[in-house]
């Protein structure tokens, strides 16, 4: 027996998961049968995950306006990288071959049931705070809902809700647009699947898992957005150094604050005391240390601008070179609709007189392009 498997992104409707509402497609009478592994508030989960990382990334920052409130809303409101959560559903077969009802239906709930209890296992930065197995519609399929986070990270929290850098912590390295690492990921997940499923006698029909062969404007194409896409994470990462560099004026106004500190008054001479001793022994040295800060101040505030200007040059130069490719690439786009057309065009052609009058023709067109270059190197 052989039997497909799919792993789709869900919607995240967590209410309809756990049936505080239920759809028309639900029998309600079937419901009971239904799995329910975890259902945490994703708003603890976030408190749960992120409250330290916060805390300490506020710390960090010297201005309130910079703090992070509330993460949860920041990711689900500000974010356009990044979603709140992410959901899966993964199922076997179809209605037709592995109906809920059925015999089979049975079987792949057994099969689901195993694969999602090691799930959390295989994917340690995938926080599961929601999951269910559903077997009161058409099919059994599984709903998993997760927090994907990475740690670690450099810049801004240390620990954050990113898809991309979870996976890459759990070894998927994405190559392109064509392999990333989500698709990766999947496929793994796939994998374990099977090996669940064989176990239980049914082997993996794996339909339309290979990559159509792509034509050399398709193959240019894709090259050119994967290059766009690398730039726009590059330009990102510059405009977060740049943030850092401009805050060289806040630094200062900080140290030049420190100047005012008790410390760096100077004391006044005890009793007694020469002027040429108090001069060697209390001024002076005082003067040094005022002459040592505010050079080390200015040699600061000196790198931080020629930084600043330096990154802003290589920004405005990756966002020119990001629009010349994004041109180009809506060019190739074009060409490639272009090229389409024309395949289509010269299909018909082969349809209506058949494909050895088409040859006949080539042929004669290219003897005839020949000739005419005989022709032309005589003259």
């Amino acid at each position: 027996m052989k039997r497909t498997i799919s792993i789709m992104t869900g919607k995240g409707s967590v209410n309809h998961n756990d049936r505080k509402f239920t759809a028309e497609n639900v029998d309600k009478r079937r419901t009971p049968d239904n799995i329910t592994y975890c259902n945490e508030n994703i708003r603890t989960v976030y408190h749960k995950l992120f409250d330290e990382a916060v805390k300490n990334y506020n710390a960090r920052q010297t201005r309130s306006d910079r703090q992070i409130k509330n993460y949860y809303k920041k990711i689900s409101r500000e974010s356009k990288q990044e979603k709140p959560f992410q959901e899966i559903i993964v199922q076997i077969g179809d209605k037709d071959n592995m109906g809920a009802e059925t015999q089979n239906g049975q079987l792949a709930k057994k099969i689901l049931d195993e694969y999602m209890r090691g799930f959390q296992n295989r994917n340690p930065n995938l926080y599961v705070f929601s999951a269910h197995l559903h077997m009161d519609e058409a099919t059994p399929h599984l709903h998993i809902d997760f927090v994907p986070f990475t740690t670690g990270s450099k810049r801004g929290l240390d620990t954050r809700v990113s898809m991309k850098g979870a996976l890459k912590q759990q070894g998927f390295i994405g190559t392109g647009r064509s392999n990333t690492e989500r698709a990766q990921w999947a496929e793994s997940e796939k994998e374990a699947l099977s090996k669940i499923m064989f176990e239980r006698g049914i082997e993996w029909d794996e339909k339309g898992t290979h990559e159509k062969h792509k034509t050399v404007s398709e193959f240019k194409r894709d090259k050119l957005i994967e290059e766009v896409e690398r730039l726009e994470d590059k330009k990102q990462e510059l405009e977060s150094d740049i943030s850092k560099y401009k805050n060289a004026e806040e630094y200062a106004l900080v140290t030049a604050q420190k100047l005012e500190d008790e410390a760096l008054k100077i004391p006044e001479p005890p009793a007694l005391m020469s002027a040429k001793k108090y001069r060697n022994d209390i001024v002076m040295p005082f003067v040094n240390k005022l002459i040592k800060i505010i050079k080390t101040l200015a040699r600061r505030v000196f790198t931080a601008e020629k930084n600043a200007e330096k990154l802003l040059m290589q920004t405005e130069a990756l966002k020119a070179s990001n629009e010349k490719l994004k041109k180009v690439n809506w060019e190739k786009n074009l060409e490639l609709s272009k090229s389409n057309v024309e395949v289509r065009k010269f299909n018909k052609i082969k349809d209506q007189f058949g494909i050895s009058q088409v040859e006949q023709w080539l042929k004669q067109i290219d003897k005839e392009r020949k000739l005419s270059k005989k022709v032309q190197k005589e003259k």
